[in-house]
């Protein structure tokens, strides 16, 4: 794939970098209809500047929770097979996630050597186990050693959630510790609480100075909602959504414009506590349903937050 447009810009807390989130289609899709469905999301795209995607690797997470997912879990296609189809069409860079906990090392060094040689794979993001329970054949910490052994020059990012920063106080120390494994970048989980993210990064941004360190680079999600359903499914997730926020969209007369309004004031909140800090940011916005209407508020909400961050980074060099 095209060199890393995120390695490219890492460093540089001056610029923002923007990406369009998307799953792989279900695996009972015909592989002849797969290539037709990702010419009509990056048509959706055409209107957007957006720097790159973001493909995720979508586990069973029914182990992490006792409720019942609000959206049946469905098997998807192989995410490297998505991000290679992606990259041919649009020519932009692709994160490809991978979920490492259900093979053994031998395994993921296969996977590895195919993901860079078959499907020309550059950049990636390691997800572990979305429980401590059921078997876990390989930890995250042993599939970046697996990674390190391996000699092919993937650019690595990971996963940080807020919301375990709420319950742990430990997710800048997490942070610290991937950034030792390899991490170059971030990318968070949805933010709906504007609260527990600023913590997060202030927090980060204090210990990188205690260290002597700059922070690497912190993409932000964000995603609509639209009905209660979708807002189930985002609590369903593990994402933080405040009482009030909540009540919000639920009693709104259009809760997906309403959510757009939060995700903007959400944001905006952050970036006037944390542009001050040096923290290189970027965007990711996804849709976490299929909906015709969220799949578009998406797009709207990428022009809403790509404005802002633009606007927010400009001012911030006057």
């Amino acid at each position: 794939m095209a060199d890393s447009i995120l390695k490219s810009k890492s460093s540089d807390p001056k610029q923002g970098v923007y990406f369009i989130g998307t799953t792989p289609p279900k695996q009972d899709t015909d592989i002849a209809l797969v290539s037709g469905i990702a010419d009509k999301l990056l048509s959706r795209l055409d209107e957007i500047d957006y720097d790159g995607l973001i493909v995720y690797d979508i586990q069973d997470e029914t182990s992490r929770i006792d409720k019942p997912r609000p959206f049946p879990f469905k098997y998807t296609h192989d995410s490297r097979l998505y991000s290679k189809l992606l990259h041919d069409k649009c020519n932009k860079p692709v994160i490809t996630y991978k979920s490492v906990s259900q093979r053994d090392s031998d395994d993921f060094s296969a996977w590895l050597s195919d993901a860079w040689h078959q499907f020309s794979v550059r950049d990636i993001v390691l997800v572990g186990s979305p429980s401590a329970e059921g078997e876990i054949k390989l930890s995250l910490n042993d599939a970046y050693r697996v990674l390190k052994a391996h000699h092919l020059d993937f650019h690595l990012g990971g996963v940080t959630i807020a919301e375990r920063h709420i319950s742990k106080g430990d997710e800048h120390l997490r942070l610290g510790n991937k950034v030792q494994q390899g991490c170059d970048f971030f990318i968070s989980q949805a933010v709906y609480n504007a609260q527990a993210t600023i913590d997060l990064l202030t927090r980060y941004a204090s210990q990188c100075k205690i260290d002597g360190v700059k922070p690497k680079r912190i993409v932000l999600t964000f995603s609509p909602c639209g009905s209660a359903k979708t807002l189930e499914f985002i609590e369903w997730l593990g994402i933080s959504v405040p009482e009030a926020t909540k009540l919000r969209i639920l009693e709104a007369e259009n809760p997906l414009k309403e959510s757009l309004q939060i995700n903007r004031n959400n944001f905006e909140q952050i970036l006037q506590a944390c542009l001050p800090l040096d923290i290189p940011l970027g965007l990711n916005i996804e849709s976490l349903t299929n909906r015709k209407e969220e799949i578009d508020a998406a797009i709207l909400l990428f022009k809403l937050l790509k404005a802002t961050l633009d606007l927010k980074l400009a001012e911030s060099q006057m």
